[in-house]
């Protein structure tokens, strides 16, 4: 499997996000060109470029290769929905939790924050199967940057 050498977050049109939530996108990026794994069955090597975006309500993967478009494709948000929203609510928690709560308290709501990262992250492997192939890893690291777009177009 190859990689994803840049990723874009097209959010020209969406409202600015919160501190917050250009941390966790800030993050994600960093985090995901670190360390990731990305291709497209049958369209050769990459490293590929991304950008992702929502456009008339739907998820915009455009993916190019040495300035090249090698792949488009949209998904329909309809699937992250649910995920998106309990992921909203625990990352709510656990920025609240950590001005005020113990360690033990922070903790707790961290793991439930990872494990609702891991259902989007899974979500999005489904969504991308016949489309892109990616590991847990790298998928959990999109679903955080699905998460800032659609924080954006539902904001």
């Amino acid at each position: 499997m190859t990689r994803l050498a840049s990723v874009t977050i097209d959010d020209s049109a969406l409202p600015p996000p919160t501190p917050e939530i250009e941390q966790e996108r800030k993050v994600a990026v960093f985090d995901l060109l670190e360390d990731n794994a990305f291709g497209l069955p049958g369209r050769g090597a990459g490293p590929f470029d991304l950008t992702l975006a929502i456009r008339d309500r739907r998820l915009v993967f455009d993916i190019s290769h040495a300035g090249e478009e090698a792949a488009q494709f949209h998904l329909a948000l309809g699937p992250f929905k649910q995920v998106v929203k309990d992921y909203f609510a625990i990352c709510e928690a656990y920025f609240d939790a950590v001005k005020t709560l113990p360690p033990s308290k922070i903790e707790a709501i961290d793991m439930a924050r990872r494990g609702i990262h891991d259902e989007g992250g899974r979500v999005l492997l489904e969504r991308l199967e016949g489309k892109a192939e990616t590991d847990l890893p790298t998928a959990r690291r999109l679903f955080t940057l699905i998460c800032v777009l659609h924080f954006g177009a539902s904001g």
